[in-house]
C-alpha cells in the first residue's frame, strides 16, 4: 500500500484529530506510557491497514515496543477498547430513533506449529480464537460502534455440542454453556448505552435462547431474533408452529433479491404475525416464566431454490402489516455485523498475524476492531449523510491533499464540497472508478484509499516543512 508512517518523521495524530482523539480520550490504562504507546500503535497500524506489525512500525525499535505492548500483562482488551466503547455511547446518545444492537460470533483461524499456545476453536486441531461482538447501528445502517466484545478458545470453554452427547442440553444452566456470551453482551451493551428501552438486540438463529428473552424483559430492553426452536405455546399442548399454521396471511411484501448468477429479481413475501404465549423448555419451566411474544413468519412465494423463509420472534408490538415489514427490515440489517467481521479479516488481515499466544492476538484484534469500525463508518456515513460537513471525518490538511492530488471528474461543473465529495475522492485513491452509474464506494476501496491518503498527507506535510 506504499509508504507508511516513519517514526520520527512527523506526528500522524496531527492529521487525524477529527476522530482519533475522540476514540482515545477516555482510554483507561494503568500507566500513561501505555496509553501513549497504544496511540502510536493505533496510528501506525491505521496508516497501513492490512500490513504486518514490522512493516507498519518501519524500524526495529518501534516494532519491539509494539511487541512489548501486546505481551504486557497490564494491558487487556478492556483497556484497549474502553475509549471506543465510551465514544459509541456518545454517538448513540447523539443519534435519533431506535438503536439496533447486532450480535454475532466469528472465528479467527491461525496456522501454528504449537496450537496449544493459542487454543482450539473445534474439537479437531483447528487453532484459533472465537469472538462474540455486539455492534450498535442506526435504523439507516450507520455503525455507531461496538458495545461489547468477548474472546475465548475452547481449551477454556466447552461448547454445547459436547454437552449434547452426554446429557440433554436444555437442562444445563446457561452459565455452563458458551451461549452465555449472548446474555453477557446484552447486559454489557445495556449498561454502556444506559437506555434499554431504546435498544433492540438482533441475532441470528444461534441467539434463539429462552434465557435471553427473559433477561431482556428483566432489563427493560427489546429483542428481535430469528428462531430455530419450535417452542411450546399456549398451555403446553401445542407449539408455535401449530398456532402459525392456523394464522392467515396478513399481507404481501415485495423485495429485490439476487439469483444464483447475481442478477436482481423480484421476490414476493407472504407475511404472517401473531401474538403467542411462549413457554420455556420443559426442563426449565420451574426457573423461567412463560412470555407473551410476537412471531413473524415471512415466506417467499414460488418454487425458487433457497427461497426466503424467515421466522422471527420479538417482544416488540406488531399491530399491522407495516409493523411486520419494519421488523423484517431491521432484521435484514443484521448482515452488517458480518460485514464488520469481513473487514477485520480481509481488510486488517487479522488471521495473518504471527503473534504466538492467544493473549497477544486478542489485544491485536481489539486494535483492529477500532480500525475496522472506522472503515465501516466512513463507508456508511457516505450513504446516510452525504451532505454532511467533511470535517466530520477529515482534517483540513487531508481535504487540501485530496483537492490537490485527486482531480475533479467534471471540472466544468464542480460539485459542492460535502462529505460525499471527499469520500468519493478517497475511494478513487483506492481504485473506485466513480462512473455515473456506479454504486456508492464500498469498504475495500475506502480502506485502500485511506492508506493512500495517509501517504500523500505525510508527504505534503514533510514538503511544506511542517515536520521536523
Amino acid at each position: 500500500m506504499g509508504m507508511v508512517l516513519r517514526p520520527g518523521a512527523c506526528d500522524w495524530a496531527s492529521t487525524s484529530r477529527t476522530w482519533l482523539d475522540r476514540e482515545l480520550a477516555t482510554c483507561d490504562f494503568a500507566d500513561q506510557r501505555l496509553g501513549r504507546r497504544f496511540r502510536t500503535i493505533l496510528e501506525q497500524i491505521g496508516s497501513g491497514v492490512g500490513q504486518s506489525i514490522p512493516l507498519a512500525c518501519q524500524d526495529w525499535a518501534n516494532t519491539k515496543a509494539a511487541y512489548r505492548f501486546f505481551s504486557n500483562d497490564r494491558v487487556s482488551e478492556r483497556e484497549i477498547l474502553s475509549g471506543h466503547f465510551q465514544s459509541t455511547r456518545d454517538r448513540t446518545k447523539a443519534a435519533a430513533g431506535p438503536i439496533l444492537v447486532l450480535h454475532d460470533t466469528t472465528e479467527f483461524s491461525f496456522q501454528r506449529e504449537k496450537p496449544k499456545s493459542i487454543g482450539l476453536t473445534h474439537k479437531t486441531t483447528t487453532c484459533g480464537i472465537l469472538m462474540h461482538s455486539s455492534l450498535a447501528i442506526t435504523t439507516d445502517g450507520l455503525p455507531l460502534g461496538l458495545t461489547a466484545v468477548k474472546f475465548w478458545t475452547r481449551k477454556k470453554f466447552k461448547g454445547a455440542n459436547a454437552l449434547k452427547r452426554k446429557i440433554n442440553s436444555t437442562r444445563v444452566p446457561i452459565e455452563k454453556k458458551e451461549s452465555v456470551r449472548w446474555l453477557q453482551n446484552l447486559r454489557q451493551a445495556n449498561e454502556l448505552l444506559d437506555d434499554p428501552g431504546r435498544c433492540i438486540h438482533i441475532g441470528d438463529r444461534e441467539s434463539d435462547i429462552y434465557e435471553l428473552f427473559c433477561l431482556s424483559q428483566l432489563l427493560g430492553t427489546h429483542f428481535l431474533v430469528r428462531t430455530c426452536v419450535d417452542r411450546l405455546a399456549g398451555d403446553g399442548d401445542h407449539t408455535i408452529a401449530d398456532e402459525m399454521d392456523e394464522t392467515g396471511v396478513k399481507g404481501l411484501h415485495r423485495i429485490e433479491v439476487r439469483d444464483k448468477n447475481g442478477n436482481p429479481i423480484q421476490a414476493v413475501l407472504e407475511i404472517k404475525y401473531r401474538r403467542i404465549r411462549v413457554l420455556p423448555p420443559i426442563g426449565k419451566q420451574k426457573r423461567y416464566p412463560g412470555l407473551v411474544l410476537t412471531v413473524i413468519h415471512a415466506q417467499e412465494r414460488g418454487r425458487r431454490r433457497n427461497k426466503i423463509d424467515w421466522k422471527l420472534i420479538t417482544d416488540l408490538p406488531v399491530r399491522s402489516r407495516q409493523d411486520a415489514i419494519e421488523k423484517l427490515e431491521w432484521y435484514a440489517l443484521r448482515w452488517k455485523i458480518e460485514v464488520f467481521h469481513k473487514i477485520l479479516k480481509s481488510g486488517c488481515r487479522a488471521e495473518e498475524s504471527k503473534l504466538r499466544t492467544a493473549e497477544r492476538l486478542v489485544k491485536l484484534i481489539s486494535v483492529f476492531c477500532i480500525l475496522s469500525w472506522r472503515i465501516f463508518w466512513m463507508t456508511m456515513i457516505n450513504r446516510s449523510a452525504p451532505e454532511a460537513s467533511p470535517t466530520l471525518a477529515l482534517t483540513k490538511m487531508e481535504m487540501r491533499v485530496l483537492d490537490k492530488f485527486v482531480r475533479e471528474k467534471d471540472a466544468k461543473q464542480p460539485r459542492p464540497k460535502a462529505l460525499s465529495h471527499y469520500l468519493a475522492k478517497i475511494a478513487r485513491l483506492g481504485g473506485y472508478l466513480a462512473r455515473a452509474n456506479d454504486p456508492p464506494p464500498g469498504n475495500m476501496v475506502i480502506w485502500r484509499g485511506m492508506s493512500r491518503l495517509t501517504d500523500l498527507t505525510l508527504g505534503a506535510i514533510a514538503v511544506s516543512g511542517k515536520c521536523g
